[in-house]
C-alpha cells in the first residue's frame, strides 16, 4: 500500500482496480495517445505505459489523516453496480476489507469528498445492504461541490442519474451531505481547490502541513502523459478547452516546487514532483 508523509498528514493509497487501457481508433481514451506517439516520452515508461503502448490507469481512494480528521478523498467505482466502465458487469472487489487493513473501520470516518460525480469517484459513498443502497460510512460529512451537484441534477444522461439514484441521494436521504463551495477548507491542513473543466465543478485537495504541501489532482490530469502534453484531453471533459487552461496552471503552480503531486488515476508510483521539461513538464517519482 502507497504512503505519504506531509508535516502531521498521512495519506494512504487504496486500489480498487487497476487497468491497461489499450489505444481504441474507435472511441480512444485519449485521441491523441498513439502507442507510436507515446514512445516519444521515454519517462512514461514502465510505471505509466506498457511496452504494447497502453494507457496505465488506476482507481483507487485516498485516504487521508490529518489532525482531528479522518478524510476519504474520491470512492471509486464500488461493488454490486453494472457501469458501463465495467462492461455492464458488477464488481466485486475487496476494496472495504483493504480499509479495514489500512486501519480505517468505515465508522471511523469522519468526512468524504468526491473531486466530483463521476462514476468512478462516488461508488462507495454507498454500499449495498440486502435490497438497500446505505452509506458506507455512516458517521461521515460527505461534501459536494455546490456547483458539481447542480450540474449533475440537471443532466439528462441515464447513467448519469442512476448514478446519481445509488451513489448520491441515499447519503442525501440519511442526512449527511453538505454542500460545498469549490474553495471550502476543510481544516487548518486540508482545503480544496477550484480545477473546472473535467466537469464545471469540479476540485483538487491541497494539504498544506509542517511546511510540507500535496496535492491531489482528481481529474484535472488523468494520466501523466497530459504533462507531456498538456493539451490532450479525453473526449468526456465537459469543456476540454477549459480544461487544458486548467491543467496547465495547475501544472504551472507545482512545476519545480516542493510539492508533491498525487494523480488521482496515475498507476504506481502515483506520486512525485511535476518538473519542467521544455514547454511542457514531466513527473518525477
Amino acid at each position: 500500500m502507497l504512503s505519504w508523509k506531509i508535516g502531521d498528514v498521512t495519506i494512504k493509497r487504496i486500489v480498487e482496480i487497476e487497468l491497461p487501457v489499450p489505444y481504441d481508433e474507435r472511441h480512444p481514451f485519449l485521441a491523441e495517445a498513439r502507442p507510436e506517439t507515446l514512445k516519444e516520452t521515454p519517462w512514461l515508461y514502465p510505471h505509466y505505459v506498457t511496452e504494447e503502448g497502453h494507457l496505465r490507469l488506476s482507481i483507487h481512494a485516498l485516504l487521508v489523516e490529518a489532525p482531528g480528521l479522518r478524510l476519504v478523498v474520491d470512492t471509486c467505482i464500488g461493488n454490486d453496480r453494472p457501469r458501463s466502465i465495467t462492461g455492464r458487469q458488477p464488481l466485486s472487489t475487496g476494496f472495504l476489507q483493504q480499509l479495514t487493513d489500512a486501519g480505517w473501520a468505515r465508522e471511523s470516518v469522519d468526512t468524504v469528498i468526491c473531486t466530483h460525480l463521476h462514476v468512478d469517484h462516488v461508488g462507495w459513498n454507498t454500499m449495498l445492504e440486502g435490497d438497500r443502497w446505505v452509506p458506507t460510512f455512516p458517521n461521515a460529512r460527505y461534501l459536494i461541490g455546490r456547483r458539481e451537484y447542480a450540474h449533475w441534477s440537471a443532466e439528462g444522461d441515464e447513467e448519469a442519474q442512476t448514478i446519481l439514484s445509488d451513489s448520491v441521494k441515499p447519503i442525501f436521504d440519511a442526512g449527511l451531505v453538505d454542500l460545498v463551495e469549490m474553495n471550502h477548507r476543510l481544516s487548518a491542513e486540508v482545503r480544496l481547490k477550484p480545477t473546472p473543466g473535467h466537469t464545471p465543478g469540479h476540485v483538487s485537495v491541497v494539504i498544506d502541513s509542517g511546511g510540507e504541501i500535496a496535492v491531489i489532482s482528481g481529474d484535472a490530469i488523468h494520466h501523466p502523459c497530459q504533462m507531456a502534453h498538456p493539451h490532450w484531453s479525453p473526449p468526456f471533459d465537459s469543456d476540454p478547452v477549459g480544461s487544458v487552461t486548467t491543467r496547465r496552471s495547475l501544472l504551472e503552480e507545482v512545476a519545480d516546487q516542493p510539492i508533491l503531486f498525487i494523480g488521482t488515476h496515475f498507476a504506481a508510483p502515483t506520486g512525485g514532483r511535476v518538473k519542467r521539461d521544455g514547454d511542457a513538464f514531466r513527473l518525477e517519482g
